[in-house]
């Protein structure tokens, strides 16, 4: 079977004074996701955005808005980035006191749902909830901060996690969140993933010749993926 590889940009590393604009010119120069990451200075030790930049956002794109939580605790904020016009909400598991019930709630509130493994994380998590992921992220690198380097392991990771999804016969995309950029997403995506956060890699990379700033990075990452 085919995958359908999705690049999904982290405005994380984008311009927050012309955030609006920044998201415009990265979907159009052929992003399909907009990648938010919630940090909380507690979980993890940076502080970001909250659902106010999410529901900001919204009317700007129709681009799937994919929202990793990286907050602990997690539960109270699910409702606020659901009503914001989240469509995929992912959270660390260490943040939750009851995975299932985390799932079953960001599922209630109408989005899909998916968890997220740092680069130490066992995936034994995902022994109970295969049937309620709709996406497993792995984390490339700990999180916190943006322009970090890949972690190497992380490929056998995906290789691991890419046997379950398939060995389940479920549509659970896998995301690789990290240190992504031209020189590796194919070897990411050989591996096994099919959903590829990048942050530096695309908003360092902006060119003013370029008819939307971000044409060149993006086709340079659909060019190594296609030799995937």
């Amino acid at each position: 079977m085919s995958r359908q590889f999705r690049i999904a940009p982290s405005i994380l590393s984008a311009n927050f004074a012309k955030l609006g604009q920044e998201v415009t010119d990265v979907i159009a120069s052929g992003a399909d996701i907009i990648h938010f990451d919630v940090m909380d200075n507690h979980y993890v030790p940076n502080l970001t955005i909250g659902p106010l930049v999410c529901e900001s956002l919204r009317p700007v794109t129709d681009a799937i808005i994919d929202v990793h939580l990286m907050v602990k605790p997690v539960d109270r904020i699910i409702p606020d980035f659901a009503k914001a016009g989240a469509n995929i909400i992912t959270f660390h598991p260490e943040a939750s006191e009851h995975i299932d019930r985390t799932l079953g709630l960001i599922k209630e509130c109408g989005c899909k749902a998916g968890l997220v493994f740092n680069p130490a994380t066992s995936l034994s998590y995902l022994d109970y909830v295969m049937d309620k992921v709709d996406m497993i992220l792995l984390m490339s690198v700990n999180p916190g901060f943006g322009g970090q380097k890949f972690i190497p392991e992380t490929l056998n990771k995906t290789r691991a996690v890419r046997q379950r999804i398939d060995a389940s016969g479920r549509d659970i995309w896998l995301e690789v969140d990290g240190g992504v950029k031209v020189d590796n997403i194919a070897e990411v995506a050989r591996a096994g993933a099919d959903v590829f956060v990048a942050g530096s890699a695309i908003f360092g990379a902006a060119k003013d010749s370029d008819a939307n700033r971000y044409n060149s990075v993006l086709a340079a990452m659909r060019a190594e993926l296609a030799k995937a």
